[in-house]
């Protein structure tokens, strides 16, 4: 049984495009938690017919199923790349405490 809750996984190409856009999700309360990892990643991918290697840095985002397409369209404004990877994994289990937080975290602003 699915929590309705996801990580989604993003990389970019630079620590201040991760935090700018995951202090932009935080913010519009698409996510809950952005997690900018620092230490680099070194991608293999393939691109344009050819494949490339590249140092990237990758997002851990906390979200809700009702925010996810939101926030997949933010990303897509927000983003450097063409094509910027956006892999949504759902949360099957966590603490209810937690998942109670990462709700509120992303429920529209009570006006």
């Amino acid at each position: 049984m699915s929590t309705g809750k996801f990580v989604v996984l993003v990389t970019c190409d630079s620590v201040q495009e991760g935090r700018k856009i995951g202090r932009a999700l935080v913010e519009a309360r698409l996510a809950a938690c952005v997690n900018v990892l620092q230490t680099p990643i070194e991608s293999i991918y393939r691109w344009k017919g050819s494949v490339d290697t590249a140092k990237e840095f990758l997002l851990i985002i906390k979200t809700s199923r009702a925010r996810l397409k939101a926030l997949e369209a933010a990303v897509k404004r927000l983003h450097s790349y063409d094509v910027p990877e956006i892999i949504a994994l759902p949360i099957e289990r966590g603490s209810r405490d937690y998942l109670a937080w990462l709700s509120e975290s992303v429920s529209p602003a009570r006006k």
